[in-house]
């Protein structure tokens, strides 16, 4: 009798403390963000899927050897591409990638990358959409800059355009036609 008497007085007095560092809420609140500044998409072109996210690394072969032989995910073989002036691993997650990109030659983009990053650090997201030339010609009317003029075809032989990280949140953005 006495261990549930001091159990109880143990659940009240915890209860009555939390009641004090609560904050009440009000009931019926409304959790909503502010209104973009930017208008939807609309019917011409849908945003898909996140296809990957990259990775810059400083040591190609010591960031594969982790995902393959630490975390067991499928990792490709280093994947050149000079005409983006990187090196590329793929890790396949299963319900995503990941890209591991490693620079090929002093002009590649990630050598300036990883001079500011020591260590590494996420490149940018890529994200599927279902007509990529819909998709740029909308967003340079919505005053969202690209990197390039018009679409490339990128690591997965599909055309890719980056969108300025000033204009998305700080985030380099890949679009990728699905």
């Amino acid at each position: 009798m006495r261990r549930v008497v001091k159990t109880a007085a143990l659940v009240a007095g915890a209860t009555g403390l939390f009641s004090r560092v609560q904050t009440p809420v009000a009931i019926g609140r409304r959790f909503s963000t502010p209104q973009s500044q930017y208008q939807a998409s609309g019917p011409v072109w849908k945003l898909g899927r996140l296809n990957h996210v990259a990775v810059a690394v400083p040591d190609l072969e010591k960031a594969s050897s982790f995902y393959r032989d630490v975390l067991g995910a499928q990792v490709s073989e280093v994947v050149p591409l000079p005409e983006h002036g990187v090196s590329v691993v793929f890790v396949n997650l299963g319900n995503t990638k990941m890209e591991l990109l490693h620079p090929l030659g002093s002009d590649s983009p990630i050598a300036g990358f990883l001079q500011k990053n020591k260590a590494g650090g996420m490149h940018h997201v890529c994200i599927e959409v279902d007509n990529i030339s819909a998709a740029v010609m909308d967003l340079k009317k919505k005053k969202i800059r690209s990197l390039s003029d018009e679409a490339k075809i990128g690591a997965h032989g599909k055309p890719v355009i980056f969108l300025h990280p000033k204009d998305c949140g700080g985030v380099l953005v890949e679009l990728e036609q699905a």
